[in-house]
């Protein structure tokens, strides 16, 4: 895979999209996290990411390293996720998730969306932050 943006052949960004159904994306991706190819549920996270987020997590290599890393690793092939309800103020929302990952450890997240920002992906649900807040 490349640190081109989008990410090819993995889910990328639509309008029509809700937050909740951006996490939801991610969520499927990231539990067959190599199907089809390596980390395509990472480049999935990846496409879906804020062009901040973008810009303090990335390049992709280095926004694989920590995904897969001890923080996020539960996320990476999960075998369960409870989602939260989504909490949504105008352009911005959050929604709790909790994942059980391949090896049993459960771990708590919040992720934070937006889809107020200048340039092409105005408009467009995408997550500025994924904050561990029980591990």
């Amino acid at each position: 895979m490349t640190d081109a943006y989008p990410i090819d052949d993995a889910p990328t960004p639509d309008p029509g999209y809700d937050p909740s159904t951006v996490v939801e994306i991610q969520l499927e991706g990231l539990a067959n996290n190599d199907e089809p190819v390596d980390n395509a549920g990472v480049a999935t996270a990846y496409n879906f990411a804020s062009p901040a987020n973008r810009r303090s997590t990335g390049p992709f290599d280095r926004f694989v390293r920590m995904v897969t890393g001890p923080q996020y690793a539960p996320m990476v092939d999960h075998v369960e996720a409870t989602t939260g309800p989504l909490e949504q103020d105008g352009h911005t929302a959050e929604q709790r998730v909790t994942l059980t990952g391949a090896d049993g450890r459960v771990a708590t997240y919040r992720f934070g969306l937006s889809d107020d920002r200048s340039g092409s992906l105005d408009g467009y649900w995408l997550t500025d932050r994924v904050l561990v807040i029980e591990s």
